[in-house]
């Protein structure tokens, strides 16, 4: 390995001695560990937004604005928010060492399938220094060592957070290296880390398409593909109006640079002279430009033509592309065709429609009169969340603490043989 991936080779090291060791903790002294973080967090706040501070500053110098500076922000609330969602996965069950399944052959053996720890997880982030917390409390909880790096943008903060988590482990004598964050954030670590097969058993991206495709694509760990989001809220012609209004302003705006925001609104022709003036007024008063149809720009004028390619972006900004469909069908069709099978929400009173689009879309959270800003773990009762799987082996949505865990075999026999 080159000699500026060393890092990666020593961190990687560590952290399958750390597994080691994570395997046959109890309960308890995670949730010690996971506690102790919790109270250190508060403790050292000033830390940590002076460390973010100089994230942010760095930013500003290079003209990150809006949606993509809101990710790096680590106010009162979202410092408090890191330390409650430690407190959380602390008082969540946990899965390891659970039997899920034990039977008894014919010759006696009683054959189980009992959850175990990965052993050491990878994890590449772009601009959220609230990842580098939920990754070390999901994936200590678990038994399993994390491997964290994190974005340029965000690296000040990043290392702030990595040295509390790493005091509040060998405060309640465990590994420092139970959690590492890597201090390298070249494209060329990037890449090392993709092929750290040695040490790593499990990598999981957390970020932009860009980012997500190069881990897929490079990869050698085995990986969970995780994130991209061109969500889509449909208000269909039996929606009550005024729902679909405040849900469609929720889902875009509330926190407009994640990936359960909404990035597409289909609305059915039958409403759309009511409908489409009503919420383009909502969300332009939240900033919001949208990008529509014909249908849309004749009832808002302010609207801006769309593209092809608007239908199949994922803005992570205050932009909406806004279409008007004939019916259910063309709008399933349209979201088959550029949704990314993460979240998508029909707004509706008529239970057929409904059914219908719960049974028709595949995506990995398909709602029914609600915003697609609760496909979150804290929402979902996970506690925190390693990210939003899309992809369909092993784990769907968000991954909480089972979907960090694998199993295996443990068999009981009394002198059996095999003839």
């Amino acid at each position: 390995m080159e000699k500026k991936h060393k890092e990666l080779e020593i961190k990687g090291r560590k952290a399958r001695e750390a597994a080691v060791f994570l395997r046959t903790v109890s309960n308890g002294a995670k949730d010690e560990v996971l506690l102790k973080a919790a109270d250190l967090i508060l403790e050292k706040k000033d830390e940590i937004r002076e460390a973010n501070e100089k994230d942010l500053q760095a930013a500003r110098e290079n003209n990150i604005k809006g949606a993509f500076l809101d990710r790096l922000v680590l106010n009162e609330k979202r410092i408090a928010d890191m330390a409650g969602g430690l407190r959380e996965v602390a008082a969540l069950h946990d899965p390891v060492g659970e039997v899920i399944s034990m039977v008894k052959r014919p010759n006696g053996l009683m054959i189980g399938k009992q959850r175990v720890p990965i052993g050491v997880i990878g994890i590449i982030y772009e601009s959220r220094p609230n990842v580098t917390v939920d990754a070390f409390g999901l994936c200590l909880k678990t038994g399993n060592a994390s491997l964290l790096r994190g974005g340029k943008e965000a690296i000040h903060s990043n290392q702030a957070i990595g040295a509390i988590l790493q005091e509040a482990l060998v405060a309640c004598g465990f590994p420092a290296e139970a959690v590492q964050v890597v201090e390298d954030t070249t494209r060329e670590s990037a890449r090392a880390m993709m092929r750290l097969n040695s040490y790593l058993d499990l990598l999981i991206p957390r970020g932009g398409a860009g980012l997500i495709r190069t881990v897929v694509e490079n990869c050698s760990v085995p990986v969970i593909e995780t994130g991209v989001g061109n969500c889509h809220v449909y208000v269909d012609e039996a929606a009550d109006l005024e729902k679909a209004v405040a849900i469609t302003v929720n889902a875009k705006t509330h926190r407009p640079g994640v990936c359960n925001a909404v990035e597409s609104l289909l609305v059915h022709k039958d409403i759309a002279e009511t409908f489409l003036p009503q919420v383009c007024k909502a969300l332009a008063e939240k900033g919001v430009e949208i990008r529509g149809d014909k249908t849309v720009q004749r009832l808002w004028p302010e609207a801006v033509a769309a593209t092809e390619e608007d239908w199949a972006t994922e803005y992570l900004d205050l932009i909406l592309a806004v279409k008007t469909v004939d019916s259910l069908d063309e709008a399933i069709g349209h979201i088959s065709t550029y949704g990314t099978g993460h979240s998508e929400s029909i707004v509706t009173e008529n239970y057929t429609n409904a059914q219908a689009f719960l049974n028709r879309i595949d995506a990995a959270a398909v709602y029914v009169n609600a915003s697609t800003r609760f496909t979150d773990g804290y929402e979902f009762g996970f506690g925190a969340e390693i990210g939003i799987s899309t992809q369909k082996l092993h784990a769907r949505g968000p991954m909480g603490l089972t979907e960090l865990t694998t199993t295996k075999y443990i068999i009981y026999g009394n002198g059996q043989i095999r003839k």
